[in-house]
């Protein structure tokens, strides 16, 4: 359909409904035209739900399809009410207007007119000029009118010329069904509040094309609360200074002359923000810190039955003997802490054992607990797959096991519905932000032991907060850090270097089997990156064995570059391959996958990688829209263009994205480009996701400069500090 075609209009009824998805409003139908000739046409858009033999007025363009021919893409489509005599009459008479008879119709009619249902919508006193006709009647009368209308088509068409997405349309529906429009209209801005998906730039355009001025109150209210959350969320922390955020609002607003100190007190009485000094939280930070605290200050609200001492010795030495294994000191103290705290932190870095204690911990539980309920979670799709395999436990990715909803962002577990498990155990809580734990524990009222397992030295949560450095940093729970190294003996000069950079001593020349690092002195880094995975595909490995991990996006040496460059040697165009075009990617059958962002519905979640199975055109659907298949392991999951965005090429992904996985072969470049974001956590974490091997290329320099960078910005938080005042009054939480 051209975008320069004219709209046209025109009545008919609806004969038939092809296809309609109630999840999207994506309708194709076929509709007689209300003329001599009668002709049937097939058209298609996102509209509200329309009956079969109702007189309704379409608008649209006509465009060609190229596979189905001639067709009319609606835009709006509106009911259209009676206007002769007898038809008025008859339809005030139905069953949708309760009380109201013929006799009672005929006086309206005579009335008012044969226009009367469209002076009724417009106005409802007119009723009440009608001799004899209740106010009861009159009311009954215009809400079946106005019903008629549910403002769906109006809103659709809004939100089109607005350029909002069907998501927030499915959104705005269920927050505010028939009203939204009238809403929106009243105060845009009301949606960043109300309406999980909206953030302020949407919310503005609205607000600006609506007419509204820029220095509109209800606009530098929401401003000022977008700026809060904005300055938080690049930052990870949980709260920013007041001078801070005063000096971005008047950057904002050079020209305008807001009061800040009464917009902040604003948004503080309305507990949009909130203030501790001179530290501004958004109400969710403020929230998920303090209800963290006072949680774990009166945890557990059930209690388990404590452990024979002796027996658990027996039990443990019998498994010891068993597998034919030895647990040194720390392990053993790791084993008894968890049966006696009902809440335990363990920590250590790679190869120091925590596989092997928590396999323990879980078959030891069951021993001494018979009938026993275990529930594991992870962060990431991928290591709750492995804790699963691991502990042979049901397993969940966090958000799954709180039955998250991606249209409203909150989750089925809570408070009324509770986890129901005796033992909780939560593995890469490097990973878990503020708000998580805090859903995650609001859940876990019926919960008797929580053990926590993560690596400190890896980096923190993408979302605000530190959870694990300050739960560790308050010294209130029972923390327990493992430090001896046992993959060692396999010879995994991995591990050492993994250890070497936290302690902030690397030496390449120690590293003799596996890890290399390739110094890049040609400048063509893109090429031997490909020779590298070249290498290990003619070795026997596969495509799924060896990740290439970088630093950051941008630049020669950047992940969008290598993303292009492996696509075209290992999965390049080919005739017996469909591929589709999206922005400046192209998705082809065959290309490795990496999921952006968490789709509970369909069991795949942030930082899965699947394999590109399929590719459908938009002609051969009955959506008329392009369709992906992405196999993830087992779990087919389709992509249309709405959801396009979720996906990406995973041949090269970020440090922050493997996060949670481990990887045979990972191939890492470093070099001088990326030194804006070299610092001693990033390397940490890129390196540990090496299982067996590990190769280094680019600029040795830019590599050992990054391992003694330290954090360059700690982040804000007061998690520690609230926990300790709960632990010490937890009255006064």
């Amino acid at each position: 359909m051209s975008e320069t075609a004219e709209l046209t209009s025109f009545t008919g009824k609806v004969t038939y409904i092809v296809y309609r998805n109630d999840a999207t409003f994506y309708t194709v139908l076929r509709i007689r035209l209300n003329d001599t000739q009668e002709k049937n046409i097939t058209a298609t858009g996102i509209i509200p739900e329309v009956e079969p033999d109702i007189l309704y007025r379409f608008t649209g363009q006509y465009g060609e399809h190229p596979r189905y021919g001639m067709q009319f893409q609606i835009s709006s489509v509106e009911r259209l009410l009676p206007e002769e005599r007898e038809g008025v009459i008859r339809y005030l008479s139905g069953v949708q207007f309760t009380g109201i008879g013929r006799k009672t119709a005929e006086k309206i009619v005579d009335m008012l007119g044969d226009n009367c249902l469209q002076l009724i919508r417009e106005d409802d006193q007119i009723l009440y000029t009608v001799p004899g006709l209740s106010a009861d009647k009159a009311r009954v009368i215009y809400e079946g009118i106005q019903g008629e209308e549910d403002g769906m088509s109006e809103l659709v068409w809004f939100l089109n010329v607005h350029g909002v997405g069907i998501r927030n349309l499915i959104r705005l529906n269920r927050a505010y069904g028939k009203e939204a429009l009238s809403k929106l209209k009243e105060n845009p801005y009301r949606v960043i509040e109300e309406c999980d998906g909206f953030g302020f730039k949407t919310a503005d355009a609205m607000a600006m094309s609506l007419g509204f001025s820029r220095d509109d109150e209800r606009r530098l209210y929401a401003l000022l609360i977008s700026l809060c959350m904005d300055l938080c969320v690049a930052r990870g922390d949980s709260w920013t200074d007041v001078d801070v955020l005063a000096e971005r609002f008047r950057k904002e607003t050079p020209d305008i002359a807001a009061d800040f100190d009464a917009l902040l007190q604003e948004t503080l009485l309305h507990h949009q923000l909130v203030r501790e000094e001179n530290r501004i939280y958004p109400v969710t930070q403020h929230e998920a810190e303090t209800g963290i605290s006072a949680f774990l200050a009166g945890f557990p609200y059930q209690d388990s039955e404590p452990v024979d001492d002796g027996l658990l010795h027996q039990y443990l030495g019998q498994m010891q003997q068993n597998l034919g294994i030895t647990y040194d000191e720390d392990q053993i103290r790791a084993i008894e802490q968890f049966f006696t705290s009902p809440f335990v932190i363990l920590t250590g870095g790679p190869g120091t054992g925590k596989t092997t204690v928590v396999r323990a911990m879980v078959d030891l539980y069951r021993m001494l607990y018979p009938g026993s309920t275990i529930v594991c979670a992870a962060p990431t799709g991928r290591a709750a797959k492995r804790l699963s395999e691991l502990t042979e436990t049901e397993t969940f990715t966090v958000h799954s096991l709180l039955r998250w909803d991606l249209e409203t962002n909150t989750f089925g577990k809570n408070e009324e519905d509770p986890v129901m498990t005796d033992l909780l155990i939560v593995d890469e809580f490097s990973m878990v932000d503020d708000w998580l734990f805090y859903n995650l524990l609001k859940a876990s009222q019926h919960v008797r032991k929580i053990c926590i397992i993560g690596d400190e030295d890896q980096l923190p949560s993408v979302s605000p907060g530190c959870v694990l450095r300050d739960l560790i940093a308050a010294e209130m729970f029972p923390l327990v850090r493992l430090n001896h190294i046992y993959r060692q003996k396999e010879g995994s000069d991995v591990i050492s270097l993994a250890h070497d950079i936290h302690n902030g001593d690397v030496d390449f020349s120690r590293y003799h089997n596996d890890v290399v690092f390739l110094e890049n002195r040609t400048g063509t880094l893109r090429d031997q990156v490909l020779t590298i995975v070249q290498s290990a595909l003619d070795k026997g490995y596969e495509m799924n064995d060896v990740q290439v991990i970088a630093p950051m996006y941008n630049g020669k040496a950047g992940i969008d570059v290598l993303n292009n460059a492996l696509q075209e040697c290992f999965n390049g165009p080919s005739r017996h391959k469909r591929e589709l075009k999206h922005g400046y990617l192209t998705f082809r059958e065959g290309d490795k996958i990496l999921q952006l962002k968490n789709q509970p519905d369909d069991d795949v979640y942030n930082g899965d990688i699947g394999i590109l199975e399929a590719i459908e055109y938009a002609a051969e659907t009955e959506t008329r829209k392009p369709v992906i298949v992405v196999n993830f392991d087992g779990i087919y999951v389709e992509y249309t263009p709405e959801t396009f965005n979720n996906i990406t090429l995973a041949y090269c992904i970020s440090i922050h994205k493997s996060q949670g996985s481990e990887y045979p072969i990972v191939v890492m470049p470093v070099t001088w480009q990326h030194s804006i974001m070299l610092q001693r956590n990033l390397i940490y974490t890129g390196v540990t996701r090496a299982r067996q091997s590990l190769v280094l290329l680019g600029e040795a320099g830019a590599f050992l400069k990054g391992v003694e960078t330290l954090e360059r910005h700690r982040r804000n938080t007061t998690l520690k500090e609230k926990i300790i005042a709960a632990f010490s009054d937890p009255f006064a939480m």
